[in-house]
């Protein structure tokens, strides 16, 4: 407020004269004057809660999106070999962005499923040693025993779009899986097959993806 506290009390005291007021009158006024002072004095006090908004800090920024890189390397009967690259998973608006970044892998398209385990090592299968059958089946949470693709309820949640792979051996465009978020991953096993998937169980089961030749364990 601009006008003093001292100066609304002056001024309502001059607008009563002791020639022309009474006694009663005047106490009257110096009430009123009182009255101005306590208004002026909350007007002027600075209200708490703007304070508070002004001095506060920012808002916290927003989480970052969970982001995971997963070093994927070459697989045989005899375990687990040398890297072939990384793969960068990560959470986006409405689906996990899967993001390789391969090279030395045979050309065309790979069955790529998220596995149940979190290991790429052999395991034997009927007397014989089978690359990266430690990792376990497709992960499949919901029991449903069914491989369906990326887009289809009622399969494996671990069923992922096709990795292509370049001429050069190379496997870099990303790919997108609506039904997966970064954190039911981890633990578990990202895997490349030798062969295509067709997103279903026929003619051959599990998409037709065949051996097993890369993997890398989710962290």
């Amino acid at each position: 407020m601009s006008v003093s506290r001292k100066g609304l009390l002056n001024d309502s005291i001059a607008a009563v004269t002791p020639g022309r007021a009474s006694r009663r009158s005047r106490a009257a006024v110096l009430c009123a004057a009182g009255l101005l002072l306590a208004a002026a004095g909350c007007a002027e006090k600075p209200d708490a809660g703007a304070t508070a908004e002004r001095t506060a800090a920012p808002p916290a920024a927003a989480s970052a999106i969970s982001k995971v890189t997963i070093d994927v390397r070459a697989i045989s009967s005899d375990g687990v070999g040398e890297s072939v690259g990384t793969v960068t998973a990560e959470d986006m608006d409405d689906a996990m962005k899967v993001t390789p970044n391969l090279r030395g892998l045979p050309p065309g398209e790979h069955g790529f499923h998220v596995h149940q385990n979190g290991s790429c090592d052999p395991a034997e299968k009927e007397g014989k040693m089978v690359a990266g059958l430690a990792a376990g089946g497709h992960f499949d949470p919901h029991d449903t025993g069914a491989h369906k693709g990326p887009e289809v309820k009622g399969g494996h949640l671990g069923d992922l779009p096709v990795l292509v792979v370049s001429e050069d051996g190379t496997a870099t465009t990303p790919v997108f899986a609506p039904r997966l978020r970064v954190g039911a991953i981890r633990g578990r096993s990202l895997m490349v097959h030798a062969q295509g998937d067709n997103y279903s169980d026929d003619p051959a089961p599990l998409g037709g993806g065949g051996a097993r030749i890369a993997c890398g364990v989710i962290r």
